[in-house]
Order: C-alpha cells, then structure tokens, then sequence
C-alpha cells in the first residue's frame, strides 16, 4: 500500500512513518527542510518529496501530521490532489475545523477519517492506546482501518468531532494548563527538585513525573493546542474562577466551605476506590523494579534502554536511586534508572539465542532399562539457559551393564559453563555420564 505522511520528518508523523514502513506499506514523508527530509528518509527506508501535492498524488492513504495551525492549510493544498478512491486522514488534536475542510476540499471517491492518536512519538507500539475516529461517512476504508487498529491492540474510541474537542478542552487544555503552571510556579519559587524528591511521597515523585513528561515535549505543539481548540478559553476561566474561590476560602479561613468544595468534587469524580487502586498500581510499578534490582546485586540481570531499545545483559554491580552500573564482557556501563526497564528470564534468554552463538555438547550416559529417554531430555530443555536437548542414540549391548541402556543426549546452551549443571541433573536423575 502506499502512504503518504505530510510532516513525516518529526514527531507522530515520523513515528507514524516508521510504523506503517514496518508493516510494510509503502511509505513517502514530506517536509520542508529537503536536506534533513533526504537523510531522514533514507535512515528509515522510506521515499522523500519536498512537495506534498506530488506525495498526495500518488497515494492511496494520505495522513497530514503538520503542526495543529498549518492543519487547515495544507488540507486545503493536497485534497484536490487525492486520487479516486483514496482516504485522507488528519491526526491532530483538533478535530473540528479538519474535519470540516477536509469533507468541503476533497474530490468526490476520496474517503476521509479525522482522527486522533491519543499518545505522542515516544511509544514502541498500538497495543494499549488509545486512538479516536471522528467519521462522518463511513466508507470502504473506514472498516479496513478499524480492523487494522484492531489487530495491533489499540483501543478504539469513535465520537463526533465536537465532541472530541470538547473533552480535549479537558483532557488536553485543563490538564496540560495546570501542569505548566505548576511547574512555572516550582521555578518561580526556586525550589531545587533533587532536594524535594528526597521529602517527597510517593504522589509528589508521580505527578512531578507527569508533570516533567508534559513540558519536555514541544512547547510549539502545546501552545496550539491551548490556542486552536475553542472549547478552551471557557476552561481557563472557569479554572481561574475556581481557583480564585477556592484560594479566598483558605485566605478567611472558611474550613466549612473548602470541606463542602473538595467533598463536592471527590464525589464528581466519582468510583474513587477505583481511582485509587490504578494510582496504587502506579506506585507500586515505580518500586517494584527498583526492589527487583536491590535483590539481584552480583547476578545477572537484563536491561533495556526505552529509547535506543538496545539491550544490556550483566552482573549487577551498583544500583542508587538514579543509575545502575552493570559489568558487561568485562566492561562497566552505566545507565540512567529511569530510562531502562528490566528483562524477564524469558526475554534474556530470547535475547541470548538471538545474539550470541550457541554452545553444543554431547553426553552418553546409562540409565535403567527402563526410564524414558525423550522424557529425560524434555527435563534437560527445561533449564534455564538450554535452547534445546534431544536424544540421537539410545544402546544396549556390549560395554553396558545388563538391565541398564545408554543415552546419548546432544544440546545447546547459551553459556558453555552450563555443562555442569546438566550434567550434574543427569547424574541426580540417575544416570552414569560414560
């Protein structure tokens, strides 16, 4: 199939870009620097052209991930170019006015899906996130698209485009608002960060954690966002209004109103205990790989970078609230905690046969006639760290005792130091190495 994403240099298009490559579309991003356009694309596989209308030409999906104030206008540059039968698709986070112009703009046979990706570029796939479809037509797309989305896991939310924005007015606006002001009054009040996090509870370290996330992205993105969805300037003023309320009864020391004020909202909130139950697993998330790696310093552990994806495999050798140190063949690396998850058992020894050349050994050893060669060699794979374990020769005869037969067992292991142990369970199980 072949896409193409106007704006797919930076950001969700980008992202958007190598995703759908990686399925196997055929993919063209546009932008306007060419020089970075042209080395991006060819990082990633992908076509480059600086013009939009000649990506959109020869597409039969067209996504437009521009910024949210460009949206409207480079609608209005590619739709009359869409050939018949093509779908247009929009993922800003504004879907009113998109939406609107991309039905007024487009030839007719051109199918159109605004649409919304509920999470930015630093995700690793769809499983879990959730995207909303705002159609107003639905045509021979908009099943293959759901079915896509479908089998990659995400959720799917399908609304009106007035009513996206305005919970995106609330979603986005208020919380996003709050947040920033949040972390400018921190700044306005010169409080050194490091220094809070070590009186902070567990809530403080998790909303200084999403708080953080908000205003490392792009500030140009957020700034639209406040701007170009209209449901917004009502929210700032009823945030401000409340505020202001809500300051003026601490000020007079109206206990007995902010009570009532704060009761009032718990009870909008409403199904705290379920509230309260997601935010626990949050908390304890924060902790459990910590705990994890305080129990396994001296051994091996796995970790992955979630940025680069590389995977580091090594003794534990330090672990302090904000780097591990690993030794690994022989060489030390040190990680940022918080920029690596920890490996399973599974995804270490996956990882382990992938990467590094297996070990392959022979062993005879005699048993009773009656034990259960495939049975001992099911047990042998069973170790951790043996790939695989079969048996090629099973005697009887000259050289073995009578009422006893030998087995000869051939495996592969990740580490040859694990010969040892497999011998060692062969002889707990019974058995005579020869």
């Amino acid at each position: 199939m072949q896409v193409a994403v106007i704006g797919g240099t930076r950001g969700l298009g980008n992202w958007i870009a190598n995703f759908l490559k990686n399925k196997g579309c055929q993919v063209t991003i546009t932008g306007r620097n060419t020089l970075l356009g042209e080395a991006i694309a060819t990082k990633m596989g992908v076509y480059y052209t600086s013009s939009n209308t000649q990506a959109a030409s020869s597409a039969q999906v067209v996504i437009v991930a521009v910024p949210i104030e460009f949206t409207p206008q480079t609608i209005k540059e590619v739709a009359p170019h869409l050939q018949e039968g093509a779908l247009l698709v929009d993922v800003t986070s504004v879907k009113e006015l998109p939406a609107q112009i991309m039905q007024e703009t487009v030839p007719a046979g051109v199918e159109v899906l605004p649409t919304h990706p509920m999470f930015g570029p630093r995700i690793r796939s769809l499983e879990g996130q959730v995207i909303v479809l705002t159609p107003q037509n639905r045509g021979n797309w908009y099943p293959r698209v759901v079915e896509f989305l479908k089998s990659e896991q995400a959720r799917i939310l399908e609304t009106t485009p007035e009513f996206h924005d305005r919970m995106m007015s609330i979603v986005q606006g208020l919380t996003h608002f709050a947040y920033i002001a949040i972390a400018s009054t921190i700044e306005k009040m010169e409080v050194d960060i490091k220094e809070s996090r070590k009186f902070s509870s567990p809530v403080y370290s998790l909303m200084l954690d999403m708080i953080a996330r908000i205003v490392a992205q792009n500030p140009y993105l957020y700034y639209s966002i406040q701007t170009q969805n209209r449901y917004i300037p009502e929210v700032h003023e009823t945030f401000l209004e409340t505020f202001t309320h809500l300051k003026s009864m601490i000020d007079e020391e109206n206990q007995e109103g902010f009570v009532k004020a704060m009761s009032s909202a718990a009870k909008h909130l409403n199904d705290l205990e379920a509230a309260l139950g997601r935010s626990d697993k949050a908390i304890s998330a924060l902790n459990a790989e910590v705990t994890h790696l305080k129990e396994s310093m001296g051994q091996e552990v796995g970790l992955r970078h979630m940025y680069s994806q590389k995977i580091h495999i090594g003794i534990l050798e330090e672990l302090n609230p904000d780097f591990v140190r690993l030794k690994e063949n022989n060489k030390i690396t040190r990680l940022k905690l918080s920029n690596v998850e920890v490996l399973s058992t599974e995804e270490i020894r996956q990882w382990k046969i992938n990467n590094i050349p297996l070990k392959t050994f022979d062993v005879s050893v005699t048993f009773p006639e009656n034990s259960k060669p495939d049975l001992i060699a099911q047990n042998i794979e069973k170790i951790e760290g043996v790939v695989q374990a079969k048996v090629i020769d099973v005697y009887q005869g000259q050289q073995i005792p009578e009422g006893w037969i030998s087995i000869t067992l051939t495996y592969q292991v990740v580490d040859s130091g694990l010969r040892t142990e497999v011998e060692s369970i062969l002889t707990t199980f019974g058995g005579k190495i020869r």
